[in-house]
C-alpha cells in the first residue's frame, strides 16, 4: 500500500531540488533564461511539482508563502510535516507515500482538495480546521471502523470521497451507510450517489441519524457554554491586570483592546447561535416530516378499518333487509307465530313502510361511521400540527432567550468596563 525504499539514497527537500523544480516548471524559452539569470522569488511561485524525487522529509517550504497547488506525490515520505508557512494552499497532493498518521495540516485552512491515496493510515483524524475541504481521497490505505467516516460530518463543503482500497469498503452496509452520514456527498468511490441509495439509507439509518444530529447540536451549545466561560475568565483576568497598572496610558490601551474584545466576544456568541439555530431547524424538520409520516399511516389505517365497518354494515343491512321482507310476508300469511313487541310489529304494515324502516336505519349507521371517521382524522392532524407548532415555540422562546442571555452578558461586561474606566480617570 506505499512505496518501499529502493535502490536510490533517500532526500529531502534542499536548496538545490527546490531550484531545480522551479526552472523545470518554469517558462523555456527567452522568459525562462531571463528569469534564471536574474533569480527567481519563491514568493511569486504558485505551483510546485516534488513528485518522484524519492522524498523522505518535508523540509525548506517556508519561502513559497503564496503556493496554492503543492505536488509531493510518488516519494517516500513518512510524516506530515512543515507546512504551516503554506497557508494558502488549495490543493494538495500526497499520495503514494509511507505516511501512517493525518497531522501537520492545522493550518491549510483554505484547502479544497486532499489526497492521501496510497498510504499507511488507519484513522481519519487531525482535519479539524480543513472546513473547506471539498474533495478528499484516501483511498488504499489501512481505515477498518466504518463509524470513523462519521468524522467527515463536519465538513459541509464535501462533495467528493473516495474510500476505494481499504478494509472499510467491505462491509456489506459500507455504501448505506457513507449516503445516510454524509448527505451533502455527490461522488462516493468515483460513482455519482444515486437518490435510490439515498432514500434507502435515510430510511435505514432515520433514527441513528436524528440521534447524531441531537448529539451534534448539544454538543455545539456545550462548545458555545465552554467558550463563553473561557472567555469570562479572559475577561476577568484582564481586568485584575488592569487593576494592577499603575500606568494610566497602559490601562487605556487595555480598555480599548478590551472594547474590542468584547465586541468580537459578542459577534462570536451571536454566530455560534445562529449555527444553533440552523441545526436545530435541520432537527425540526426532519421531525416534522416523522411527525407527517406517522399521522398519514395512522389516517391510513383508520380509513382501513372504517372502510371495513361501511362493508360489514352494508352486509348487515342486505341480511337485515331480507329478514325483514320473509316476516313480512309471513305476517301476512299469518305464519308468523313468534311474540313481537307492539311497536315493531307497526312497521310491518306493509312492505314499503318496512324497506323505508331498515334504509333508514342503513343511513344512520353509516352516518355514525363517517362522522366517527372524521372526528378521529380531524383530531390526528390537530394533534399534529398542535405538536409541531409547541416545537417551533419552544425553539423560538429558547432563541430569545439565548439572544437576551448573550445581550445582558456583553452589557454587563459592558458595564464592568466603563466603572473600571471611570476609576481610572478618578485616580
Amino acid at each position: 500500500m506505499s512505496r518501499l525504499y529502493d535502490t536510490i539514497e533517500p532526500n529531502v527537500i534542499d536548496e538545490k531540488m527546490l531550484q531545480k523544480a522551479v526552472e523545470e516548471q518554469g517558462p523555456q524559452e527567452e522568459l525562462g533564461q531571463l528569469a534564471k539569470r536574474e533569480g527567481i522569488d519563491y514568493k511569486d511561485v504558485i505551483e510546485l511539482q516534488l513528485d518522484f524525487r524519492n522524498i523522505l522529509k518535508i523540509d525548506n517550504l517556508w519561502q513559497f508563502v503564496n503556493l496554492t497547488k503543492l505536488q509531493l506525490d510518488n516519494n517516500i515520505i513518512e510524516k506530515i510535516e512543515a507546512l504551516d508557512s503554506l497557508v494558502h494552499l488549495i490543493w494538495l497532493d500526497l499520495s503514494f507515500n509511507n505516511i501512517e498518521v493525518i497531522e501537520g495540516l492545522e493550518a491549510l485552512v483554505k484547502l479544497q482538495d486532499l489526497s492521501l491515496y496510497n498510504n499507511r493510515i488507519s484513522k481519519i483524524e487531525n482535519l479539524d480546521t480543513l472546513q473547506e475541504l471539498q474533495v478528499f481521497s484516501i483511498g488504499n490505505n489501512n481505515l477498518t471502523a466504518l463509524e470513523n467516516v462519521v468524522y467527515l460530518r463536519k465538513f459541509k463543503n464535501l462533495r467528493t470521497l473516495n474510500l476505494t482500497g481499504n478494509p472499510v469498503c467491505e462491509n456489506e452496509q459500507y455504501s448505506m451507510f457513507i449516503a445516510a452520514h454524509l448527505p451533502d456527498l455527490v461522488y462516493l468511490d468515483f460513482r455519482l450517489v444515486d437518490e435510490n441509495t439515498r432514500e434507502l439509507a435515510d430510511i435505514k439509518y432515520q433514527y441513528v441519524i436524528d440521534e447524531l444530529k441531537q448529539g451534534e447540536a448539544q454538543a455545539l451549545a456545550k462548545l458555545v457554554e465552554e467558550q463563553a466561560k473561557q472567555k469570562e475568565l479572559e475577561h476577568h483576568k484582564l481586568l485584575d491586570m488592569i487593576q494592577n497598572m499603575s500606568s494610566f496610558e497602559i490601562a487605556e490601551s487595555k480598555l480599548v483592546k478590551y472594547n474590542e474584545d468584547i465586541s468580537q466576544l459578542s459577534d462570536t456568541l451571536m454566530t455560534l447561535e445562529m449555527q444553533t439555530v440552523d441545526q436545530l431547524e435541520e432537527i425540526i424538520k426532519d421531525f416534522e416530516r416523522n411527525i407527517a409520516d406517522q399521522v398519514s399511516t395512522f389516517i391510513e389505517n383508520v380509513q382501513g378499518m372504517m372502510a371495513q365497518c361501511r362493508d360489514l354494515e352494508n352486509h348487515h343491512h342486505e341480511k337485515l333487509l331480507e329478514i325483514a321482507i320473509n316476516t313480512l310476508e309471513k305476517i301476512v300469511k299469518s305464519e308468523f307465530d313468534e311474540e313481537m313487541p307492539d311497536d315493531v310489529r307497526l312497521l310491518f304494515v306493509d312492505k314499503d313502510t318496512i324497506v323505508n324502516a331498515v334504509n333508514a336505519s342503513h343511513d344512520i349507521h353509516l352516518l355514525k361511521i363517517d362522522n366517527r371517521e372524521d372526528d378521529i382524522v380531524t383530531k390526528a392532524n390537530s394533534w399534529s400540527s398542535s405538536v409541531i407548532e409547541e416545537v417551533h415555540k419552544n425553539e423560538l422562546n429558547r432563541n430569545r432567550n439565548r439572544v437576551r442571555e448573550i445581550n445582558q452578558y456583553i452589557d454587563h461586561l459592558q458595564e464592568e468596563l466603563d466603572n473600571m474606566e471611570s476609576l481610572e480617570q478618578m485616580e
